[in-house]
């Protein structure tokens, strides 16, 4: 039998969301792959990069559940994670401050202008050299490669073939091509795993190259790095002491689309 499942849609960058409020109990109760991935499709359902749910969390204001546009639960998504939070005060339910959970842990995260999040990543440490970049884990594992012109790459062709190679095996990993540097501000296409395509922000690759371009520099202390991306522009603060990354932060709109309902 069909029910009627209402939903909002959100976008941080042109990276966008299905969200499902969660808050008095499940509304969304079929959670299968297929469910998801037809929600998520842009032709034949809502049309987005991944699907969130807004549930209680007993130790925080709330908590973030996320599926990827193929319809399986994944690992963090940072635009997303900005996203939930711009919804979550959108209902009422926090204020400009918020500390969340969400599958890689507690997020802190704070609105500091209309539609503008800002969402604390987790620590990083290794940052790793493999083929021609480096590989890195900022809550969903990342590859990023340097190029000299991103108009020249193929995303989708290129970022799928590295996305399964025997280096980020068993997972596989999400493609990131960047022009720039930090102190310059970076220019980023990420393929994405899970979406299967090149999507127009992906947060935790912003993330992944800021970090990667720090590093480049040969320099600790502060940085605030700009991010272009092909939806739009972000900006990532961190500390970096030689060995770990911290205090990072992923800054970035989160702008609310429309408010619909679906038969499901």
């Amino acid at each position: 039998m069909k029910t009627t499942l209402p939903f909002v849609k959100y976008q941080g960058a042109g990276n966008d969301f299905v969200i499902v409020n969660h808050w008095s109990g499940p509304v969304l109760t079929d959670l299968s792959a297929a469910t998801i991935a037809r929600l998520c499709d842009r032709r034949f359902g809502i049309g987005a990069d991944g699907l969130m749910l807004l549930e209680r969390d007993p130790d925080y204001d709330f908590r973030m559940v996320y599926y990827n546009a193929d319809g399986y639960p994944s690992t963090m998504c940072g635009n997303g994670g900005r996203c939930i939070v711009a919804f979550a005060h959108r209902l009422g339910l926090i204020g400009a401050q918020t500390t969340f959970r969400a599958v890689d842990g507690p997020h802190r995260a704070h609105l500091t202008q209309p539609a503008w999040v800002e969402l604390e990543m987790t620590p990083v440490t290794a940052v790793t050299p493999v083929l021609d970049g480096h590989f890195l884990d900022t809550g969903s594992p990342h590859y990023v490669a340097q190029v000299a012109r991103l108009d020249a790459i193929d995303v989708d062709e290129q970022g799928r073939t590295l996305r399964q190679r025997p280096e980020f095996a068993p997972g596989g990993t999400n493609v990131n091509f960047v022009t720039g540097t930090a102190d310059s501000g970076l220019t980023i296409a990420t393929y994405e795993r899970g979406v299967e395509a090149e999507t127009l922000a992906c947060g935790t690759g912003v993330t992944a190259a800021a970090l990667v371009a720090a590093q480049a520099t040969g320099r600790q202390g502060d940085f605030t790095i700009p991010v272009t991306a092909k939806g739009g522009a972000l900006a990532v603060r961190l500390h970096y002491d030689g060995t770990q990354f911290s205090q990072i932060w992923l800054c970035g709109p989160a702008v609310f689309v429309f408010a619909g309902e679906v038969e499901v």
